[in-house]
Order: C-alpha cells, then structure tokens, then sequence
C-alpha cells in the first residue's frame, strides 16, 4: 500500500471507529493527538473517564492486533499520561487504552484496556483493581 494511501485508509479506519464510539454515548475530545513522545489516535470522554484508542486495520483482527509492538504500547502509554497531565485531576483521572481492531471487510473489534499487563491467572471481562487510575474491563466487541 502506498504511503498516501495507508494515510487514507487510517483516517477511514479511524472515522468507523470514532462513529462506533460516539453511538455508545463517547465524546471524541481529539483525534491524532501528539504529545513529545507520540501520537494517539483517538481521545474519547464519558462519564468522567477518557479513553485513548489505538486504531489497526489489517487482513484480519489478529495481524491488526500483532502490529502494535511493545515500542509502540510504551510511547502511548507515556502519550496517554502526558494528556492526563493536563486534566484537571492530573494522573488521577480514570482512564483506559482501547485498541480497535478492524478487519478487511471493515468489521471492529475493541480490545478494552488493551495495552495494560493482566496477571496470568486474571480472565477477561472481570475487573481487577485500578491501578495509577487505569480501571481494567473485558473484551467488548462491536
């Protein structure tokens, strides 16, 4: 794919994506937002919690999923801290980080909390204590 193209099929993946969100009563709060050390994609707000979405779209959900690389997982992380700076309750806020995975035929998949470590014996979809004001939930498909 091509460079202006991979472009544009990533403002289409993150189009479906901010769409899906605000229909589940999100408000998109900013889009490709850049911080010193990266970019976030999508940056929702709901019920006092912000959400940091990270958008993939490949062939099928698990090669979108496998393309976020622990380098990358890190940069967002510190990304996604260094907007909650500048909140009003700081690193205090209750967040999380969502990756949407999207597919050929432009089907999503959100993995909730997708960038923190679960301990081995933690199953998805029941909670676990916050931590640093990241509350952790399940898998939500959309």
């Amino acid at each position: 794919m091509s460079g202006k193209t991979a472009y544009l099929a990533g403002l289409s993946a993150e189009d479906q994506v901010a769409r899906l969100y605000e229909t589940h009563g999100y408000h998109l709060r900013a889009r490709r937002w850049r911080g010193r050390g990266g970019e976030i994609d999508l940056i929702f707000e709901k019920s006092g919690e912000i959400t940091f979405v990270e958008v993939k779209k490949s062939q099928n959900f698990d090669t979108a999923v496998s393309r976020v690389s622990p380098a990358q997982r890190a940069r967002i992380l510190q990304t996604g801290d260094e907007y909650l700076g500048l909140c009003p309750m700081g690193l205090a806020t209750p967040c999380r980080y969502d990756l949407a995975a999207l597919n050929q035929i432009g089907q999503v998949h959100i993995i909730a909390n997708a960038f923190l470590e679960l301990p081995a014996s933690h199953e998805l979809g029941i909670a676990s204590p916050p931590t640093k004001g990241h509350e952790r939930v399940g898998i939500v498909t959309g």
